[in-house]
């Protein structure tokens, strides 16, 4: 019981240093916390005790997010060591970018799959909580509903014109999370802990889930606009350059709160497992 009320309170801590570590634009030392916060809340679902099978599937997807986390921090090392990018020819420097864009695809869509089996690992559990039914499934199940159509909408949202077919295959990864976590979402309101922290969590992950889908869509029309042939013999593919503040000159609000979110809902997803479980040995 002391390893698991251990991991808890490092969870909590490597979680806030995670968020004060986004907001001050240290993107590395935020997924470092956040690893370490993710691994905790692993460990911390496995040692509690009673059903295996609450206790493995929530562990599992906890250890699932904490590997996606490493991989970014991976990535991330690795575009900070390539950082200068190309001296040469306008051709290179164009294929340079149209890589980092590719790279940058492939990083959220294997995040986007990361969090979609994560979601799933964590719904192994589901139907080992207790009934709840009633006014809060019904709830739920709007709620989930809610978040399909904001996906929706953000998906068409997307910028510029690219091609509806490709747009979706490409957006496959986010769209399955999406749709995983709102239904663990709707099934939260009629399984679950008597607090509705489980809830709590499946709602701030399907945040995260809609989130990816607008990233994901809105990076890959940003490269297919890149990489489509100009339809205009006079115009020109141009990069886009910021000419604002330099990193780290201000507070990153925004990356706090995405990682705060992500954290929070994993982690409110974690207790409301175990709280769950101990309702239901209470009640046996």
């Amino acid at each position: 019981m002391r390893l698991s009320s251990g991991l808890g309170v490092a969870a909590v801590v490597a979680g806030l240093l995670s968020v004060g570590a986004a907001l001050l634009a240290m993107r590395e030392a935020s997924l470092l916390w956040a690893v370490v916060t993710l691994a905790a809340l692993a460990g911390h679902a496995l040692t509690a005790s009673g059903t295996p099978r609450v206790r493995w599937g929530v562990a599992a997807g906890a250890g699932v997010f904490a590997l996606v986390a490493a991989a970014n921090l991976l990535w991330h090392r690795e575009r900070v060591a390539d950082a200068g990018g190309p001296r040469g020819s306008q051709a290179a420097t164009r294929t340079y970018f149209v890589e980092s864009l590719r790279e940058g695809l492939d990083q959220q869509r294997l995040t986007a799959w990361g969090l979609a089996l994560g979601v799933l690992l964590l719904s192994v559990a589901v139907p080992a909580l207790p009934a709840r039914g009633g006014r809060r499934g019904v709830v739920t199940t709007v709620l989930a509903v809610a978040v399909l159509v904001w996906c929706e909408l953000s998906v068409a949202a997307t910028p510029g014109d690219p091609p509806l077919p490709e747009l979706l295959l490409a957006l496959q990864p986010a769209l399955l999370a999406a749709l995983v976590t709102a239904g663990v979402l709707a099934w939260s309101g009629w399984r679950g802990d008597r607090r509705g922290l489980l809830t709590a969590g499946m709602v701030l992950l399907a945040v995260v889930a809609v989130r990816a889908c607008a990233d994901l869509a809105s990076a890959w029309a940003s490269w297919w606009r890149f990489v489509e042939p100009a339809r205009d013999a006079f115009l020109q593919p141009g990069f886009m350059v910021s000419v604002g503040a330099s990193p780290g000159s201000a507070l990153e609000v925004s990356s706090a709160v995405e990682t705060a979110v992500a954290l929070g809902g994993v982690g409110l997803a974690v207790v409301g497992a175990r709280r769950a479980l101990r309702e239901t040995e209470g009640r046996g």
